[in-house]
């Protein structure tokens, strides 16, 4: 089993791959796209539940998809036709980093998929170049609550503290119109879910090959996050505006 399918049964419970609960991803959604009609693209869309959602509830939008993952996008597809907004949504199947379009963006996502850049600045140099005049990113990414062990660097990446975050964002051209911090809350379903969804799929289909694997993944996994970094790490979205 590889990690892409790993992956995809870990979100089936959690579609949104990151810790941000529904009300959450409307709230941010709401402060990215305030009119309505704007042009979206999604850098790292997935299965493109963020594009869905926006479409779904606005009529007039228009949205683009990036990732290099060719089930991802069919599902993005088949999901946009079971909405009825596959005509306004396009998907492109290559590396979102060499990514280009002929028209500019009224809003630019990149949310858990900042490592496709290598790291924060990077995704928001990337952005950039999409971004329309008076555009907006939406970017999300971990930093730490309190000092990391050292296995908790190694395995997650080197982030800063929410304040470093931020000042390196503003110092960068950016002002940020909106924030939102992942609760306990919604940190913490999300990691439930991730190893919950995997391990009852294990249990369901014990006769698959795939079934020891997935179980184990599953099961390595919220060892890690409980006994590594459930303490430690946070993750932030922001709403951020060319300075």
């Amino acid at each position: 089993m590889n990690r892409e399918m790993i992956s995809r049964l870990a979100h089936a419970d959690h579609p949104i791959a990151a810790p941000l609960d529904d009300a959450s991803v409307g709230e941010l959604l709401d402060h990215g796209i305030p009119r309505g009609d704007e042009r979206v693209l999604d850098l790292g869309c997935g299965g493109g539940e963020w594009l869905l959602r926006a479409l779904a509830a606005r009529p007039q939008l228009r949205a683009e998809g990036v990732d290099i993952s060719e089930a991802s996008l069919t599902r993005a597809h088949e999901a946009a036709v079971g909405l009825g907004v596959q005509d306004r949504l396009t998907l492109h199947q290559q590396d979102a980093s060499g990514f280009t379009s002929p028209h500019p963006f009224d809003l630019v996502l990149c949310v858990g998929s900042t490592h496709a850049f290598g790291g924060l600045l990077p995704t928001l140099a990337a952005a950039r170049k999409h971004l329309a005049p008076g555009g907006r990113v939406l970017v999300g990414d971990g930093f730490w609550e309190r000092e990391p062990s050292p296995e908790a660097v190694d395995m997650l990446g080197d982030f800063d503290d929410l304040a470093t975050t931020v000042d390196r964002v503003v110092a960068d051209g950016w002002t940020p119109v909106h924030g939102h911090v992942s609760t306990r809350h919604e940190l913490d379903a999300y990691e439930w879910a991730w190893t919950g969804s995997l391990s009852a799929w294990a249990l369901d289909h014990p006769d698959d090959p795939g079934s020891a694997q997935a179980l184990e993944a599953a099961t390595t996994h919220r060892s890690e996050w409980l006994r590594v970094y459930r303490d430690t790490l946070g993750f932030v979205c922001l709403v951020l505006r060319s300075s």
